[in-house]
């Protein structure tokens, strides 16, 4: 299940870009940041870099990409920001992750569940990532009430 979560939050980061300070000057390459300038991480742009993830960085196909952690999931440790990283990483990360889990967990254990053919993929950012018209979806009991 972690795969598949992390595989879906490379492609829908709930945040789609963090901005930083540069505290001080800071010389990257050939590229120089200057101090107090604002530098914007764009999630979406980076989690989709084909340099970073490969030919299929823009499909959700391939969760094993993270079989290792997410880590070494890419060809850069740290290609994956979909919580940030570092002193300024979201302090609810594993809480985020936990929560998931239990209400996939709760669900599967339930039900068989498709999209309903009434979807229509369009992601909106309103402060967070969201799908703009709701994702409809159909439920179907694995096991069949007693009652």
């Amino acid at each position: 299940m972690n795969m598949v979560l992390y595989e879906t939050l490379r492609l829908y980061s709930p945040v789609i870009f963090t901005e930083r300070k540069a505290a001080q000057d800071i010389k990257l390459g050939d590229l120089t940041i200057p101090k107090d300038t604002v530098v914007t991480f764009p999630f979406p742009i980076i989690h989709r870099n084909k340099k970073y993830w490969g030919d299929d960085a823009d499909d959700f196909n391939n969760p094993l990409r993270f079989a290792d952690g997410f880590s070494k999931a890419a060809k850069h440790p740290n290609a994956l920001i979909a919580f940030s990283m570092g002193p300024r990483v979201c302090i609810g990360q594993n809480f985020a992750m936990l929560e998931a889990k239990i209400g996939m967990a709760m669900i599967l254990q339930r039900f068989f569940f498709t999209l309903s053919p009434n979807y229509k993929h369009a992601p909106v950012n309103n402060i967070l990532l969201q799908p703009q018209f709701g994702v409809p979806i159909i439920l179907k009991p694995i096991h069949a009430s007693n009652a």
